[in-house]
């Protein structure tokens, strides 16, 4: 079924880089990371019922409502705020599953904020935050509504300045477990801190060499398709490097040609070749579509 509007939309993001610096008493790993956000989105929609009820009515493959990140967002949200309502929620997907572009976090996000609005709650961001980090570590971000820079599990984020960028994204035909990778007996865990101020000042002068996903060789390693996808953008002159834990791959450009072309060439390797990849190119966004409103 479709509910019927408003659409909310639940943008991507991507990872320009990720650090592992070291890990808590509790075995969460404490990250550095520059966030930004893109426009590939999933849309959701909500539709409030005055019987309490929480339900999902599309199907996401291989994820229970009861384990969906949305279900679970739309419940801690009628915890805490005592409410008596509920809602029917409705994702139409559109980033895809396992690839490290936060399409499950940014759904519970959206949820959040769509329901705060519809049922009247009046959190606001920063509580619904609090509420989020429950969730995943990357909700915040989605909250939070800009580029960021994220320290701690990924919960402490300052505005970042980005200059605009098309980014081209290939998504290789796999799924990659987070909790593989940073469970990883060979993950680095020690990666000096790097300053924000240094960040931005590498991020003016479009120097991203120096910057890496630490999460990169362990997944390269595990999952060759992520391999060859990165191989393929460097094969073709671009910087290229992994988003969150994988598997999706991507590289910035100035101009949206620059970054369709190269991706037309691809299309062109992959169709000779008979490999199973997709790509598309994607806009940096410099807010949060709900948060212009």
């Amino acid at each position: 079924m479709r509910l019927p509007g408003p659409d909310f939309p639940a943008p991507a993001k991507l990872n320009l880089f990720l650090h592992v610096v070291g890990r808590r008493a509790d075995g969460y790993h404490l990250l550095q990371s520059a966030f930004t956000l893109i426009d590939l989105a999933d849309t959701v929609r909500v539709r409030v019922r005055d019987d309490g009820e929480i339900t999902r009515v599309s199907e996401l493959a291989g994820v229970p409502p009861e384990e969906d990140l949305v279900v679970r967002a739309a419940r801690l949200l009628q915890e805490a705020s005592g409410t008596a309502k509920g809602a029917d929620i409705e994702v139409d997907k559109r980033i895809p599953l396992g690839g490290g572009l936060g399409g499950g976090s940014s759904d519970a996000a959206t949820v959040l904020l769509a329901l705060d609005r519809v049922w009247g709650t009046g959190f606001g961001p920063e509580a619904l935050a609090e509420i989020g980090v429950t969730l995943g570590a990357d909700v915040p971000f989605f909250l939070f509504g800009q580029p960021a820079f994220a320290e701690g599990i990924g919960e402490r984020l300052r505005p970042l300045e980005i200059p605009p960028r098309w980014f081209l994204v290939v998504a290789p035909p796999v799924a990659v477990p987070t909790a593989e990778i940073f469970g990883a007996p060979e993950l680095t865990r020690n990666t000096q801190s790097l300053k924000m101020e240094d960040f931005s000042a590498q991020l003016a002068a479009g120097d991203f060499k120096r910057l890496a996903n630490d999460l990169q060789p362990v997944v390269e390693r595990r999952y060759p398709a992520v391999a060859q996808a990165l191989a393929a953008l460097r094969e073709a002159g671009c910087d290229a490097r992994m988003t969150g834990s994988g598997s999706c791959v991507f590289a910035a450009f100035e101009q949206r040609e620059g970054a369709q072309s190269v991706l037309d060439r691809l299309h062109e390797h992959w169709r000779a070749s008979g490999q199973p990849m997709q790509g598309f190119v994607a806009r940096g966004l410099a807010v949060h579509p709900l948060c212009v409103e």
